[in-house]
């Protein structure tokens, strides 16, 4: 066999190669919270950048009310963020979502999780989740020119940029360090939850 024939040529429905979760609280019209699980996030410095679907109640809000908090779930909380998945908060349903998913006012209660206030947003955080982001929306870019993405009802990257970070105690190694052999994030592994495995080593700029 060839180099080239050790390989095969796929179309992947979705290209999550082990995206950590994240729960995304905002605030609905009324003044209630919303709570939705993503999996297309990422980070640079403090500011961060949230992939979602444009038919999203967190994209409404987020165009609308622009604080939020990213909260992270550890790996053993996946049954809890599992229990949001099929729930949306559109009102109706959006058509193309209807054969899977149904509406759901409450997704705290839903999900089992419990509100926290939040201190520099006025949006509540998920006691749960051993870190909480609070942040706050400063652009938001419609994606377009991919066929894909306009087949979900097209999506948008949006720009946050995290204000206050809050970690459970027995997570901070010292001072603002975070002890990367507690911490575990969950892991969405093209639609299957993971956790970490076993450290196998660390980068020269590690400090701890």
């Amino acid at each position: 066999m060839t180099p080239s024939e050790e390989f095969v040529t796929i179309a992947p429905k979705i290209l999550y190669f082990g995206n950590p979760v994240a729960l995304i609280s905002s605030l609905n019209e009324d003044g209630t919270p919303n709570l939705a699980p993503i999996s297309s996030f990422w980070a640079l410095g403090w500011t961060m950048t949230l992939g979602l679907l444009t038919e999203t109640k967190t994209l409404k809000n987020l165009q609308e009310r622009p604080e939020c908090v990213v909260n992270l779930p550890s790996p053993d909380m996946w049954r809890q963020v599992e229990a949001l998945a099929p729930l949306t908060g559109q009102n109706p349903v959006p058509e193309d979502k209807r054969d899977k998913f149904r509406f759901e006012k409450d997704k705290f209660t839903a999900g089992d999780f419990t509100t926290l206030p939040g201190e520099v947003v006025p949006v509540p955080r998920v006691q749960e989740c051993p870190v909480q982001m609070e942040a706050i929306t400063r652009s938001i870019h419609h994606l377009t020119g991919e066929a894909r993405v306009h087949k979900l009802g097209g999506a948008a990257s949006v720009e946050v940029e995290i204000l206050r970070v809050h970690v459970r105690k027995d997570y901070v190694l010292k001072e603002h360090y975070i002890d990367p052999g507690k911490w575990q994030p969950l892991i969405y592994n093209f639609r299957h939850y993971f956790g970490l495995g076993e450290e196998l080593g660390s980068t020269f700029r590690a400090e701890v």
